[in-house]
């Protein structure tokens, strides 16, 4: 498996965040934390955007996945709203995360907090070409739910 490096930015000004790394050596997202300096309340179907504290340098064939860390999803009903939240390759901002809670109690956020996971993963680039009519499949227009539960 080749390695590609990523170069990273710390942005947080906190003397304890520590840089997204991987929890176990089978792991395939890095952890993202809260770059905040007191404790966030979010409650029962309010929605936060959460800094992170880092911004990033992607290859142009490369696109970073923010997603939910599930312990957070099913122990306390919290997720990212916009799963997967996709970062460009050309964007050089600090990296937020937009956190919901799902659930009926509060919810606390600490500084310094494991809040998401970012994965990376290769992209091609397409050229969309316009037709009249599309192949046909099995398939076809069949939707939401045509291929069973």
């Amino acid at each position: 498996m080749s390695e590609i490096k990523i170069r990273i930015q710390r942005l947080s000004k906190n003397k304890n965040f520590v840089l997204p790394g991987y929890q176990s050596s089978g792991a395939v997202g890095v952890d993202l934390s809260a770059s905040i300096d007191s404790k966030i309340i979010l409650e029962p179907n309010d929605r936060s955007i959460i800094p992170c504290g880092i911004s990033i340098s992607l290859p142009k064939n490369m696109e970073a996945q923010v997603r939910p860390r599930s312990g957070l999803a099913f122990k306390y009903g919290i997720t990212v709203l916009n799963t997967p939240g996709t970062i460009d390759s050309d964007y050089r901002g600090e990296i937020k995360v937009i956190l919901i809670n799902l659930s009926k109690d509060n919810f606390i956020i600490q500084p310094n907090d494991r809040i998401a996971q970012m994965v990376f993963s290769s992209v091609d680039r397409v050229t969309l070409e316009e037709v009249n009519i599309l192949d046909e499949t099995t398939r076809g227009d069949s939707g939401f739910g045509s291929t069973g539960q």
